[in-house]
């Protein structure tokens, strides 16, 4: 058995366990996340925080062309002092966010899924004050850009169940 062929068996060999379990991509063809591309219709963002998660939202799922569902959301962000000098001066901040969210049938209103998502970002506050606001800045579109892949990856997870 020649190299290529000892290759070409194993990698067959390696795909038999996918092939038995029923695995198919999520964005494949005939995946459960295509019945969420651009059928999900986000609310417009209020603010800079609002606009960065839904910038991202609809980077993953598309921007609504035949809304079948609408996703709502609820942000909420606190800042906690991390390192402090002996100054008392603070040189790092920790962002906190969570974000509440409810996908609901676009024509019924009734409640599909729902759940929050959470989690954490930091910058550095040692540089200039136009620098520290800067890296503020990124910060928080950082952590709206993680929290809006959560949410993205619990609709997935959830996409199999909702109504075509």
């Amino acid at each position: 058995m020649s190299s290529s062929d000892r290759r070409l068996f194993l990698l067959g060999l390696a795909a038999l366990p996918l092939a038995g379990c029923g695995f198919r991509p999520a964005y494949g063809t005939g995946g459960v996340a295509e019945r969420l591309r651009g059928r999900v219709l986000v609310d417009a963002p209020g603010d800079r925080n609002g606009f960065a998660l839904v910038s991202r939202l609809e980077d993953r799922l598309g921007r609504a062309q035949a809304p079948a569902y609408r996703l709502s959301y609820a942000i909420e962000t606190d800042t906690d002092e991390l390192a402090i000098t002996t100054a008392q001066e603070i040189t790092r901040y920790n962002v906190i966010g969570r974000v509440s969210y409810t996908l609901t049938d676009a024509g019924s209103g009734a409640v599909l899924t729902q759940g929050t998502v959470d989690s954490f970002t930091g910058y550095s506050a040692t540089g200039t004050t136009v620098s520290t606001l800067v890296a503020e800045r990124d910060a928080y579109e950082r952590l709206m850009v993680i929290l809006a892949d959560q949410i993205v990856s619990r609709l997935i997870a959830a996409a199999a169940a909702l109504p075509a």
